[in-house]
């Protein structure tokens, strides 16, 4: 059995929180992944799943794993880049689109490191949520953040991590208005609600037994700008849902606070995007692999 391959197939499960999405990535069939897996149980004679005929959570054993998989998985990708000459000497343009919520409100996480890692590649990053022709409009990489799976595509894509979608207030705000304690609570609440043309103005809240509830978003601010909303969310004016990863640091901090913690608004999944070459541009690679890796080590 090739181990690396077992590891990396296991953490990308893992990553997608699907067998499905894990395939889609990998370039593999269902079939294929599932059945590494179980041989990947075989060999080390543990479960490292509790699988139900909707979801699957890591065991005990399983979560060790995990833990072994990405340090050894890190070791590797950064003995190969330290190898590569090509790699560890990278000069010249790149240019990259990203998601408003990348781009601005996670850049400080990121950036400085990259550059720091590569200083002579010069970074053009553009900012927008909207997809972008990456081979008309001459983009080596573009993220996104997408809730359902990417639409099919000339293009490659690489499942960089998942996040789930989380409700956040200000301590402010719920000073004033009250703690919600459960979906039914949230109609006497301002809702700040995202601006998206063909989607429905509604969240689906999902609890830890897979219930579902619709809330409808009647807030008295909608824009189509997450920075717009998390600025707004700052400063009080009500309840918001973001990626846990986009508001991380703030929760840490106090700024924000989790708003019904037991409900999940639905799950997002960041991809990086490339054309469809024989031979990938070295420096876009290099950002691929180093956001993949940041995004694990977080």
């Amino acid at each position: 059995m090739d181990q690396l391959l077992a590891m990396r197939i296991f953490c990308a499960i893992v990553d997608a929180k699907s067998f499905t999405a894990a395939a889609d990535v990998l370039g593999m069939s269902h079939s294929s992944v599932s059945r590494q897996l179980k041989q990947t149980e075989s060999a080390l004679c543990v479960q490292l799943l509790n699988r139900t005929t909707r979801r699957f959570a890591l065991t005990s054993a399983g979560e060790r794993y995990h833990r072994h998989c990405l340090d050894i998985l890190s070791r590797v990708d950064a003995m190969t880049n330290a190898m590569s000459g090509e790699r560890e000497h990278l000069q010249g343009a790149l240019r990259v689109s990203v998601p408003l919520a990348i781009g601005t409100l996670e850049l400080a996480d990121w950036l400085p490191a990259f550059q720091s890692q590569y200083p002579d590649v010069s970074l053009t990053l553009s900012c927008s949520d909207q997809f972008v022709d990456l081979v008309a409009e001459r983009f080596d990489v573009a993220l996104r953040i997408s809730s359902a799976p990417l639409a099919d595509s000339s293009l490659m894509a690489k499942l960089l991590t998942s996040s789930d979608t989380v409700l956040v207030a200000s301590p402010g705000y719920l000073a004033q208005r009250g703690l919600p304690s459960a979906p039914a609570d949230l109609a006497n609440h301002r809702l700040l609600a995202p601006l998206r043309a063909g989607q429905p103005n509604e969240w689906t809240l999902t609890d830890v037994a897979d219930a579902t509830q619709r809330v409808t978003l009647t807030g008295t601010f909608t824009s189509d700008a997450i920075p717009a909303l998390f600025s707004a969310t700052l400063a009080g004016l009500g309840i918001a849902a973001f990626t846990e990863r986009t508001v991380r640091t703030e929760l840490a901090r106090g700024t924000l606070v989790r708003v019904l913690p037991q409900y999940r608004a639905g799950t997002h999944h960041y991809y990086a995007l490339y054309p469809r070459t024989r031979h990938v541009n070295p420096r876009a690679r290099a950002f691929i692999d180093f956001m993949a890796t940041h995004y694990r080590q977080r």
